[in-house]
């Protein structure tokens, strides 16, 4: 709110705060699910790959959940939709990785909006780590697919890809 020394959230903030937390943890279960994928096949390095970004998820997630308390407002969690995990290689897991990326972007660039249109300018600071931390998301998922596709279906070349993303 302008004035006064109250930083309590406005109901719209809030409710766009908590949809971004939500969507942060779809992120998480996206990831764990193409992890899985990846985990049942031969291609277990870029299973852990999604793993380690599964974790940082929950992570953005929970930066979400600290925030709305620390503005007194009100955490709303939501039930999360079992996404299709039916990936059957890498690329088609990482093409999905990317989407996700950019659909994240997308709704924290909406949530930013809303921000400056209420004129909550805790919220925009806030927001700034995540605008930034989309740019190295997209770029890193868009170096892999890339990568991916370059290899095409070479298995030395697969492999090698693989375990470098086991290094993460």
């Amino acid at each position: 709110m302008i004035g006064g020394n109250d930083m309590r959230l406005s109901q719209k903030i809030e409710e766009g705060l908590n949809l971004q937390m939500h969507h942060e943890f779809d992120a998480a279960y996206t990831y764990l699910g193409l992890a899985a994928a990846l985990d049942a096949t031969v291609f277990t390095g870029f299973g852990h790959w999604m793993r380690k970004q599964y974790e940082e998820e929950l992570t953005h997630a929970m930066k979400f959940y600290h925030f709305i308390n620390e503005r007194h407002g009100k955490v709303c969690l939501q039930n999360l939709i079992k996404p299709d995990f039916t990936t059957t290689t890498p690329l088609q897991a990482f093409e999905k990785a990317y989407q996700t990326e950019l659909d994240n972007t997308q709704n924290i660039h909406r949530l930013y909006a809303l921000s400056v249109e209420e004129k909550d300018y805790a919220t925009q600071e806030f927001l700034h780590y995540f605008i930034k931390e989309q740019v190295e998301e997209e770029s890193s998922v868009q170096m892999i697919v890339d990568q991916l596709k370059f290899v095409g279906d070479r298995p030395a070349a697969l492999f090698s890809l693989d375990q470098r993303a086991g290094q993460r």
